[in-house]
């Protein structure tokens, strides 16, 4: 085929997630999808649920998910577990089990027909603010099995030739709170892969079946050519890293997660023996969000790599059987994708990095924040939950300090407005602002994290979190500092209180007048914080990011009535 119709078809499949993806956002009710973008939307292969194209707007971590979900339906319609397609019909899934996330996470599939012929799966993902379970939010951080955390579903047709199963859709409202919001996300949902149909019809109505396919196939095989073309940049070996897990929720102790990257002829092996083994607490993570989280790290490191089935062909995942990386029924996982999904990424920087310096930061924040707050609104007369997730700084690298307040590794999921949050729930933040001095020192400074406070005006509600990183903050790299771990406090009538667990705790109970604090990490520094430009340390300084003492406790630069006294700098960073 030649390049200008493969670059044309690409970029037209690349507009129908895009498009997909716009609309469910437009069309949501809840504000994690609405405002946050908690959300993703696909293209997959008829006979195996390979990744043909995904909306650049979705959350990276659903890149890995998504196919295997998808591959999964495929398997069970297959041998006769689930009912057959038929043009119309949207099936609904959240079984962590089968492909996916945590139960949050509620996937839709779509059966998308050539005729007679069923050419592809049009597939999305949509955060619901709850799915029942032991705590509003879904993130039980004391949960020790799935069916605390919330309404497992297998994948069932919730829509029958393009009408609702209203059977089905009580079923589903009878186990969450605050049903009757759903109703807006579900038909949103629906309604985006309706118009994925309508616009791939389009899009091959123009160029043919045959063309299309054509190109769908010489995509995939470029991915993997592509991919293979840049492991050749990383050096022939081995690369051990480490990264750890505050603990569970359940038991105070922190999970390893052991790597070993090894570059082979044409492909990777990410080895993950050696890690914990599955744990009590929620902090497991399933098969497809493992696999998942190293193809994301992938795309930071090579992100010219088209997203495609075929970038992930060179890339083998060994090692986590038997591990809390490779989780099994009925072991509970709300902490999979938000959290553990973005350790492993860490692990991979880190191991990645001491091959590719000059093109891997410094670890991330590294967490999503996960702060859910439900409870009773007198004023409305009405139950709430509300769903915080937060950005963190980013790591240095090789040319550049980290960036500030970025969103989690996982995803393009951004913090929803102040004022959407102050109008759709009985809250006030008092503070929202950066995490200044939350970067790790380095030749090359971490990104800071973020600083807000948030008020419970009226009514009564419990507070939970399920986060990480707050008792090791975001390792540095090439020499440089780590960043500042997550902190949370809570003011019950005054009182301040820190969960045992740090940053994981769950139905703290909430009057009006009580506080929630969270200062999130920073990224981690890159190089020596010796060798950092003494200009841009005092512009630190000027402007309030790192104090004088700081300055010299951490780069060595003295800085006297806003001068740097040269001498006592260079005996300093001499040692």
């Amino acid at each position: 085929m030649d390049p200008i119709t493969l670059s044309v078809i690409q970029a037209g499949l690349q507009q129908v997630c895009d498009e997909m993806d716009l609309a469910f956002s437009r069309a949501a009710f809840s504000p994690v999808i609405a405002e946050a973008n908690d959300r993703s939307d696909g293209i997959y292969a008829a006979a195996d649920g390979a990744l043909i194209a995904q909306g650049a707007g979705g959350l990276p971590v659903f890149v890995g998910t998504m196919q295997y979900s998808t591959a999964t339906l495929i398997e069970m319609i297959g041998d006769g577990r689930v009912g057959a397609p038929e043009p119309g019909d949207i099936y609904i899934v959240n079984d962590p089990y089968l492909g996916g996330t945590h139960l949050m996470d509620v996937r839709f599939a779509r059966p998308f027909y050539r005729g007679d012929r069923l050419f592809c799966w049009l597939s999305n993902t949509g955060h619901w603010p709850d799915t029942g379970g032991a705590v509003p939010g879904g993130f039980s951080a004391s949960a020790t099995a799935v069916e605390q955390e919330g309404l497992r579903l297998p994948p069932v047709k919730l829509f029958k030739r393009g009408k609702m199963d209203a059977e089905i859709y009580s079923i589903i409202c009878s186990n969450i709170r605050v049903a009757d919001q759903r109703i807006g996300d579900v038909r949103a949902q629906a309604a985006a892969l309706d118009l994925g149909a309508e616009r791939l019809d389009a899009l091959m109505d123009r160029y043919g079946d045959e063309v299309v396919e054509a190109a769908i196939d010489a995509l995939r095989d470029r991915a993997a050519q592509q991919m293979r073309r840049f492991i050749q940049e990383i050096p022939a070996g081995a690369y051990d890293s480490v990264a750890w897990i505050d603990s569970d929720g359940v038991v105070d102790e922190p999970l390893a997660i052991r790597l070993t990257v090894t570059r082979e002829a044409e492909g990777l092996v990410f080895d993950f023996t050696g890690s914990a083994p599955p744990c009590l607490g929620p902090m497991n993570s399933v098969r497809a969000t493992t696999l998942s989280s190293v193809y994301l790290a992938m795309r930071h490191i090579f992100p010219d790599v088209p997203i495609s089935a075929g970038a992930f062909e060179p890339l083998e995942v060994t090692g986590i059987e038997g591990t809390f990386l490779d989780a099994q029924y009925p072991r509970p996982v709300s902490g999979c994708a938000a959290e553990v999904s973005q350790r492993i990424a860490e692990a991979v920087f880190a191991a990645l990095v001491q091959a590719l310096p000059e093109r891997v930061t410094a670890a991330p924040a590294g967490t999503s924040g996960n702060f859910a707050l439900g409870g009773h609104d007198p004023a409305k007369g009405r139950d709430f939950v509300m769903y915080q997730l937060s950005g963190g700084g980013y790591g240095g690298w090789a040319e550049g300090d980290g960036i500030t307040n970025g969103c989690s590794t996982i995803g393009i999921s951004k913090a929803p407005p102040v004022e959407i949050m102050e109008q759709a729930f009985p809250v006030l933040y008092h503070r929202y602002a950066l995490r200044e001095g939350s970067g790790g020192a380095g030749r090359m400074r971490g990104g800071f994290g973020l600083d807000y406070e948030v008020e419970l005006r009226r009514g009564q509600a419990k507070a939970s979190f399920v986060m990480d990183h707050g008792r090791f903050g975001p390792q540095g790299a090439m020499g440089g500092g780590d960043g500042a771990p997550n902190e949370v406090t809570v003011w019950q009538a005054g009182v301040p209180y820190t969960p045992a667990h740090l940053s994981k705790e769950q139905d703290i109970p909430l009057g009006p007048g009580d506080r929630v604090r969270v200062k999130t990490p920073g990224g981690g520094g890159y190089g020596d914080p010796m060798q950092r430009d003494t200009q841009l340390v005092v512009e630190d300084v000027r402007l309030g990011r790192y104090s004088v003492e700081e300055a010299e406790r951490l780069f060595g630069v003295v800085i006297e009535d806003g001068v740097v006294d040269t001498m006592a700098t260079t005996q300093n960073r001499l040692g």
